[in-house]
């Protein structure tokens, strides 16, 4: 019998909307699974109509499932950001979270406001443009990142 035991990956809760297939955000995720084993779950939030985000899914799950090396699950949210976090941690055990976001809305209202659901949080404000608006699509290559990324670490009291 072996002595090392083989722990569980890291499951980290990525939300994005637009920025779902960015190259920061794909960075991001090809860096942590050399890092270490992690499962990741895109969360598309304010979605009133399905049809809205499937260009989002579609597109963004392949690109971070050839990112991460695995497949990556994805979930749509509602209208409340919030509302959508909270439902999607509630139902699927996260370690951590990953917020995608270039917009000054997301910036002031929503991050914070995940940042006190007691996991930690890592901002991800990517600064090119998507690969979906790109010609060669799935063909990405992935750069060094030029993002910005901001980790904040703030757990609830037990």
């Amino acid at each position: 019998m072996s002595g090392s035991k083989t722990s569980a990956p890291t499951k980290v809760l990525v939300v994005a909307n637009r920025t779902a297939s960015t190259p920061g955000l794909l960075e991001e995720l090809a860096r942590r699974s050399k890092a270490q084993p992690t499962d990741f779950v895109l969360l598309i939030p304010d979605v009133r109509e399905r049809n809205a985000a499937d260009w989002t899914r579609e597109t963004a799950v392949a690109l971070l499932s050839r990112a991460a090396r695995k497949p990556v699950g994805s979930v749509l949210g509602g209208p409340d950001l919030l509302e959508a976090v909270r439902h999607a941690i509630r139902a699927g055990d996260f370690d951590e979270i990953i917020v995608s976001t270039h917009t000054s809305k997301w910036r002031r209202r929503g991050l914070h406001r995940i940042e006190r659901l007691g996991l930690p949080v890592t901002a991800v404000n990517p600064t090119r443009t998507s690969i979906r608006d790109s010609s060669d699509g799935l063909g990405v290559t992935l750069a060094p990142s030029v993002c910005c990324s901001t980790r904040v670490s703030r757990r609830l009291p037990s």
